[in-house]
Formats: C-alpha cells, structure tokens, sequence
C-alpha cells in the first residue's frame, strides 16, 4: 500500500474529490478545512455539470472527462451509501440554451457549431421543439440549442457523498482547522502549520477554491487565484415550470469576460425538489459577502424574460457565494515548481462542481505517474496568469 501521506486543504467538493481519488489509490490521506466540509463555495452554486457553456479547448475536455465520470461515481457510492448517492441527486436532465435576438442566435449557432466538431452533442430546437420541451418559456426565441449531456447535482449532497466514501475507505477529516503556514525542507514542503501543532505531509494539495491564493501565500508559493461574487434567488416550489438547465445565450460571454464590473445573464433551472434557481451575476469585490438588491432586481429581470410565469414566483431566499477566479479562466492542476510537494487544484471558477472529479483523476494520476486522462499543459501553476 502507498503509504504516502496527503494533506488536502479544503473539504469543498474539489477537495472531497481528491481526498476519494488519492485514498481509492492508497494514499494516506489527512483532509483539513478552517470551517466544515461542503460550507463554502460549494454549499452556495447550484451544481452545474456544464459542457454547454464551454468552447472547444482544455477546459471543455475536462467537463468532457468530468462528466464521463460522474455517473460512474454516483453508482459506486450509490453502491457503498445509497442515501449519500441519493443525497447528491445526480440528474443527467440536459440543458437549452436560447437566443433571443438575431445577433444573438447567430453567435450561438456558429458557438455551437465549434462544439459539435468538438465532440460535443449538440441538437438544434425548432420553435415547436423548444415549446413542447420548455412550455413556460418565451416564444420569443431567435435560436434554441439542446445540450443532453449537461446534468445537474445538489452540491453541497454531492460533496458530502464524496467525502463520505471518502473516509469510509480510511481518509481522515479535521474541521475548523486553519493552515497558518507551512514547514519547509531543502526547498520541498513536508508539513503545514496548525494551531498548535505541524501536520507532516509528503504531498499538500491546495484546494482551498477562491481562498487557494491566499492559502497559498501562507504556504510561501502565492498563485493568483481571487474571489469572483455570485447571487442566486430560490422561489418556492414550482414543479414541472423549469424543466431543463435553461439560460440565455449571452452567459456564455458573462463566464468568459475578464471585467471585474457587474455581469448579468439569465440562468434558470429546477431542483429535484421543485424550486427554480435563478442567477446569474458575476462581479469581483474581494470577499465582500453583502447581497446587493440592485443584482438580485438585475439576475430577476433577465429570468422574467426568459419564463414570465416567474413574474409571480415567490422568492423565499437569495444567497451568494466566492468563486476561485484566474485571469486565463482555466483551473490550476499541477505541482508548484516553486516549492516542491506543493500541488494546486483550484482556480475553476464557477465551474467547480462539474470539474471537481475530472481535476481529481487527473490529480491521482499525475501523483501516481499514471498517463493522464487528457493533456494538462495548460492547467500548469507557471503560467502568467496564476504566477506573477
């Protein structure tokens, strides 16, 4: 057995992730977090499994591998703990994403048309096709694209259930325990400080999602990984209103935009439960948690638009949530080649809850000298955007 011991900072699902891979591979692993498991980034998106919102490049093949994997992992826990399985209410539903204007359908059919030559199944709706799938949309559609390999998860249940098999073959949990800094030998990093104490480690794996950077200037290695907010509204119950991932065309660009100012798109899906999640926005203000009325009245409008029976919605909560922002908008996997034993798996943005696993094989391999599942070049932490 690999006897290697492991640190993984951050119980969020990308670390849950990793703590399952490297233990599932013999590592003995050690999973830290300043707070509780699922509590940050991860109890607050709505756990999108996207390769719709993705052009064809690294980061749409590991959503491609990600969601591949996802639901041979829901069966093998669903084979360990059912209700934890049952708790991530894993739902391969598809999503459509919709133009609305001219200009706006032809930028989605040519956005499309990469993704299909890139192996993405992507279907054309005919305006019958989109009322017959979405009967509480707007007809005033322009283009309507079906993406059946899109699904969706609960995401603070599916981080726990990777946790959980996690720990039951043998991985270890410490909650509200903060890493203060590190312990360095011979310019490699062979344990991170604790109150009171050094945990050794061979490897430590930074998955501290939009605190990554700041985690990692305490370790001695700073990546330039920063918060990016997000708000979503919760209605109450509205069953069979939403039926697919539903948003509007323009969020493809609000995802890709480097402006910290505040963007908007029209994002709009159901739980399992019946409560339509409505986002969403994207501005960067550091980790200022205050929800704003005025992106809450701006993500609302843009949802109306799209499902007017929403205009009578009932909103019961609004909630909001860091994302771990790069400049280049692709995530940060590798080892840091300025301190050695010091890995990186952040940087997803508000794509982490569907690239969480994919990073995690990737990372297991990479550990275990195993050929890696896809390139990973451009993932790598000396990069400019992620090392100064």
């Amino acid at each position: 057995m690999n006897r290697t011991r492991v640190v993984v900072i951050g119980a969020g699902i990308v670390g849950a992730a990793c703590a399952r891979e490297l233990r599932l591979a013999g590592f003995d692993v050690l999973v830290v977090d300043r707070g509780r498991p699922a509590g940050g980034t991860t109890s607050h998106g709505e756990g999108n499994l996207l390769v719709s919102d993705k052009g064809p490049g690294a980061e749409l093949v590991l959503a491609q591998l990600s969601n591949r994997l996802w639901p041979r992992l829901v069966e093998e826990i669903a084979a360990e703990d059912s209700r934890a399985a049952a708790a991530a209410e894993f739902d391969a539903k598809g999503g459509i994403v919709v133009a609305t204007t001219e200009a706006g359908a032809r930028a989605l059919t040519a956005f499309a048309e990469t993704q299909t030559a890139a192996g993405v199944r992507t279907e054309r709706l005919s305006a019958a096709e989109v009322a017959a799938a979405e009967p509480a949309l707007t007809r005033e559609v322009a283009a309507a694209v079906r993406y059946p390999e899109d699904a969706q998860v609960q995401p603070a249940g599916a981080a726990l259930a990777l946790l959980g098999s996690a720990l039951a073959h043998g991985a270890r949990l410490r909650v509200d325990t903060e890493v203060t800094g590190a312990r360095v030998e011979g310019g490699r990093l062979t344990g991170v400080r604790v109150p009171g104490e050094v945990l050794d480690a061979d490897v430590v794996v930074n998955a501290a999602g939009p605190w990554a950077g700041e985690v990692s200037a305490r370790l001695g290695a700073p990546i330039a990984v920063r918060p990016r907010r997000g708000e979503v509204l919760v209605t109450t119950p509205m069953p069979g209103v939403v039926r697919h991932k539903v948003y509007d065309a323009d969020y493809v660009g609000a995802v890709g935009t480097g402006s910290g100012d505040l963007q908007t798109s029209a994002v709009v899906e159901s739980t399992r439960g019946g409560t339509v999640l409505i986002g969403s926005s994207r501005r960067r203000v550091g980790f200022d948690d205050a929800i704003r009325p005025d992106v809450l009245g701006a993500v609302a409008a843009k949802a109306v638009r799209l499902f007017p029976a929403l205009a009578d919605a009932a909103v019961t909560r609004a909630y909001g949530g860091f994302r771990p922002y790069v400049d280049d908008h692709l995530p940060v996997l590798g080892e840091d080649p300025r301190l050695g034993n010091l890995w990186h798996a952040t940087g997803h943005e508000g794509a982490g809850i569907g690239l969480s696993v994919g990073t995690a094989r990737l990372l297991r391999e990479l550990l275990t000298g195993a050929a890696p599942s896809m390139p990973v070049g451009e993932f790598t932490v000396d990069r400019p955007a992620v090392v100064a």
